[in-house]
């Protein structure tokens, strides 16, 4: 299917896993879920067909997401959805063993590195890299991430939201925190039992969050009809939801990435600082694409911002874009500096 030399680029996120093969570009967009049948641990379905699952299954079969937090919370069920993938895009042929540049979010431990590297390996992998998930943000945005003037990337996924100001190649300050488009949903669910004392998934939860959220009150006037059970009588039952109803759910979160956002930039050096003025303040992940959050970003710390052409696959292109760099990493497993 391809040449006799294969480099992948594995955007391993806690909600989609994307991957990137040299020349080829993104081949492969799916979900992080596994279904799993619980009597006997056998594995029923991956990516796509096993998000069809969730919320829907009998009993004995449970749709897991093997990442938390950007991290392996699940390493045998990350390993098998990593081969199934890696195995989807390479074929089963053992000759093809691929060199896999996988991202990481930028705050991870060095047990958790190794326990990726490891899923890796045991999924197939000749030789596994490492990269930092902004430092591929900002690849992938198509930042110059090799000069000297400061850069400044948000990159909200699944899981994690990481704020890095990049110089030079390298990460000058950064700040991780586990909150993104996972916790957005946890909050829409929960404000919706509470408010309306009905219960709804994690797929009409995010369903909403597309259509009616907003990360202010006043960045749109969306209205949704939604269906649930009614936690009262059991019932399934309508209601409507609006843009400031969710804005409000969604608040406590989307405060904490503006702080933290604003946090950084307090950290930064001052000539870093000037250049992401003129620069602006990119922003890239599934969850950077909430309506409105550029504007507040914008509004709050007074610096221009933009959401990336593509933000959803900005850290998968950034992978890939790395992977020209590999021969020159050799002896290198995390990429956290090149010119």
């Amino acid at each position: 299917m391809f040449g006799m030399s294969l480099d992948i680029g594995v955007d391993l996120g806690t909600a989609n896993v994307l991957i990137y093969v040299k020349n080829k570009g993104i081949v492969l967009k799916e979900p992080s879920v596994v279904a799993v049948n619980r009597d006997n641990n056998q594995v029923l379905a991956v990516g796509e067909e096993a998000r069809q699952m969730i919320g829907r299954t009998p009993g004995n079969i449970v749709a897991i997401r093997p990442m938390r937090d950007g991290v392996i919370a699940d390493f045998d069920i990350t390993e098998t959805m990593l081969r199934h993938f890696i195995e989807k895009v390479t074929g089963r042929s053992l000759m093809l063993r691929p060199r896999i540049m996988v991202c990481i979010p930028s705050s991870i431990t060095m047990v958790e590195q190794r326990a990726i590297q490891e899923a890796a390996e045991q999924a197939g992998a000749r030789r596994t890299h490492l990269i930092e998930e902004p430092l591929a943000a900002a690849l992938g945005a198509g930042l110059d991430i090799s000069d000297a003037y400061g850069s400044m990337v948000v990159d909200i996924g699944g899981g994690t939201t990481d704020i890095a100001v990049i110089s030079l190649g390298g990460i000058v300050i950064s700040s991780s925190l586990k909150v993104a488009g996972d916790k957005f949903d946890e909050a829409i669910i929960e404000y919706i039992k509470n408010t309306f004392k009905l219960m709804i998934g994690e797929r009409t939860a995010e369903d909403i969050k597309m259509e009616v959220g907003a990360a202010f009150g006043d960045a749109r006037h969306a209205k949704k009809n939604i269906t649930g059970r009614d936690l009262l009588t059991g019932l399934p039952k309508n209601i409507e939801v609006t843009t400031e109803q969710i804005s409000e759910a969604l608040n406590p979160y989307v405060t904490q990435i503006v702080d933290s956002v604003k946090d950084v930039l307090e950290k930064c050096p001052p000539e870093l600082a000037s250049d992401i003025m003129d620069h602006g303040i990119i922003l890239t992940g599934g969850g950077a694409m909430l309506y409105g959050l550029d504007e507040l970003i914008r509004r709050e710390t007074q610096i221009p911002t933009s959401l990336a052409d593509d933000p959803m696959s900005c850290v998968a292109l950034g992978t890939g874009k790395a992977l020209d760099h590999i021969d020159k990493l050799d002896n290198k497993r995390t990429i956290a500096f090149w010119k």
